[in-house]
């Protein structure tokens, strides 16, 4: 049997729940501002005294672009949680310390090949 509804049952923006939003803006600037807690800058690198003797006697350029190879780099192996890692290319290589941010040495292509490296636990390539 089928029973008449009598007047529509509709519901009005007054019975609505209403949401709770947290601040104002747009929904880009919400996610700007939440995907901006998820990136941190690249910390800062420092080069220790023995490496910078090490840099200069064996003839490393420490450039700009070289530093911020070097901070990204420590930003990734804090990522995976390294603490002390080797960050190289084909030319020369760096050991880092990753929770002081601090280059401990520097390496030729040379010595590279009559070397061995402990104590790391990570490699990062430049």
């Amino acid at each position: 049997m089928i029973q008449r509804v009598s007047g529509p049952q509709l519901r009005t923006e007054a019975a609505r729940p209403q949401v709770q939003r947290e601040g104002s803006g747009t929904f880009g600037a919400m996610l700007q501002k939440e995907l901006a807690k998820d990136v941190q800058p690249a910390q800062s690198v420092a080069f220790s005294k023995h490496a910078i003797s090490r840099a200069q006697e064996r003839g490393i350029e420490v450039t700009p672009d070289l530093m911020d190879q070097l901070a990204g780099s420590v930003s990734r192996a804090q990522a995976k949680g390294a603490t002390n890692i080797l960050a190289m290319d084909a030319e020369k290589a760096f050991i880092i310390n990753v929770p002081s941010a601090k280059v401990i040495t520097a390496i030729t292509q040379e010595e590279m090949r009559e070397n061995i490296f402990t104590n790391i636990d990570g490699a990062v390539f430049l």
